[in-house]
């Protein structure tokens, strides 16, 4: 079966217009029966009686729009390039690939990091335009280089002050605005001095961060096992060491969902979410004190995205979308819970379950004897004064099943 002649064109375009376009892509936005685009876009081209439509927001009702153009010659132009945070991502969701043509051009990353001489593939990159500021808090550490996307004029500003609060004042912003364009312009400071006014700062402008920590600034671990004093709880924690070994059992990868059931503050999710790109956590919480904790706790560790589901498990789990691990850290006793868990495990998926009670333990070792997998026993003392004196504290005791579930698998 032949496939279908690409029909769909998506155009990046510069911040110098038509001008600055390929041979190639000129003839895409020429032969375009229906041109597509933000209003800056489609200024770009001269008027001559075609269809335009301006990208509305949301984007959903537009995409499905294009879907049903299918056959006719549609040119959707779009900012820079399209498959970096651009709409080109979204449309290639819902249109095969062969039957797109995408011509980008320069990225906002790489316009910025040539004017600063940085090198792409030491600085972290993310988009702020339309997300919460707080994921800065995933990347912010001394030394790091950041560039950010802006939501708009107002981004620099908050991004200063999130830098002060969190004790890297010294930072220095670049805040690089129209670049590639006549209008382009460069505004710089340190975090804790901003004081330029947003009033004077374009919208359609990128942040470019280099982190200077305090020296008694918090430095989250990068890999598993953060501190327990990064994590505001009421007690229900799976602590630092326990933490890192609940990580290696689940192993966390990228495009991969989590559920954290009895999620306490949160901890093990948020880990996960740190722990590799593009992964996704649903935190199921039956408090509502605790539930505002993991809100709390996800936001000051750059994972505002952490879906937080109040109920009681099993039936809190009703509805939601498969996951490819689950991390049960408690109610391990409780019937029924384990066993919908394993159910609406994807096939392949990692179940790991920690219990600290003789009842959550024995519920593992019927588990255990059923579907096999492992079972740890993890034992942890700290140190700590006894007077003048050092002595060893132990921990409660935590015995983790682990166990995958079987490609084919049913239930």
């Amino acid at each position: 079966m032949t496939a279908p002649a690409p029909w769909l064109a998506v155009v990046g375009v510069g911040e110098d217009g038509l001008t600055g376009l390929s041979a190639t892509a000129r003839a895409l936005v020429e032969g375009a029966e229906i041109l597509i685009g933000g209003a800056r876009h489609l200024a770009m081209v001269p008027e001559d009686g075609r269809p335009r439509r301006v990208w509305p927001s949301p984007l959903d009702a537009l995409v499905r729009e294009i879907v049903a153009l299918r056959g006719r010659r549609v040119c959707v132009l779009a900012t820079g390039d399209p498959m970096h945070y651009g709409i080109g991502v979204t449309l290639a969701r819902h249109i095969p690939i062969d039957e797109m043509v995408i011509v980008p051009a320069p990225s906002a990353f790489s316009l910025a990091c040539a004017r600063l001489g940085w090198s792409m593939g030491t600085v972290e990159t993310l988009s702020l335009h339309g997300r919460p500021i707080e994921l800065l808090h995933a990347v912010i550490e001394p030394g790091a280089r950041v560039i950010a996307l802006s939501h708009d004029r107002t981004t620099p500003g908050r991004i200063a002050a999130l830098l002060s609060a969190c004790d890297y004042g010294d930072s220095r912003l670049v805040v690089l605005q129209h670049m590639g364009g006549a209008a382009e312009r460069r505004l710089e400071g340190t975090a804790a001095a901003w004081d330029i006014d947003a009033a004077s700062i374009a919208d359609f402008n990128t942040v470019a961060i280099e982190c200077v920590a305090a020296p008694d600034a918090r430095v989250p671990a990068r890999g598993p096992g953060l501190p327990d004093t990064a994590f505001r709880h009421d007690g229900q924690l799976t602590k630092r060491e326990v933490r890192a070994v609940t990580l290696a059992a689940l192993a966390p990868v990228a495009g991969e969902l989590l559920w954290d059931v009895g999620a306490g503050c949160g901890s093990v999710a948020i880990e996960w979410l740190r722990a590799r790109a593009r992964t996704r956590a649903v935190a199921i919480e039956r408090d509502g004190e605790r539930a505002a904790l993991i809100a709390a706790n996800a936001a000051s560790l750059g994972t505002p995205h952490l879906a937080i589901v109040p109920g009681t498990a099993p039936a809190a789990l009703a509805g939601l979308e498969a996951p490819d691990a689950v991390f049960i850290g408690g109610g391990t006793s409780q019937p029924g819970l384990i066993e919908a868990c394993w159910e609406a495990l994807r096939p392949g998926g990692r179940l790991v379950a920690n219990a600290v009670t003789v009842e959550g333990e024995r519920a593992l070792f019927a588990w255990h004897a059923a579907h096999g997998g492992d079972l740890v026993r993890v034992a942890v003392a700290r140190a700590g004064p006894v007077g003048s004196f050092s002595a060893w504290r132990a921990l409660r005791p935590v015995t983790q099943l682990c166990v995958r579930k079987p490609m084919g698998a049913t239930s």
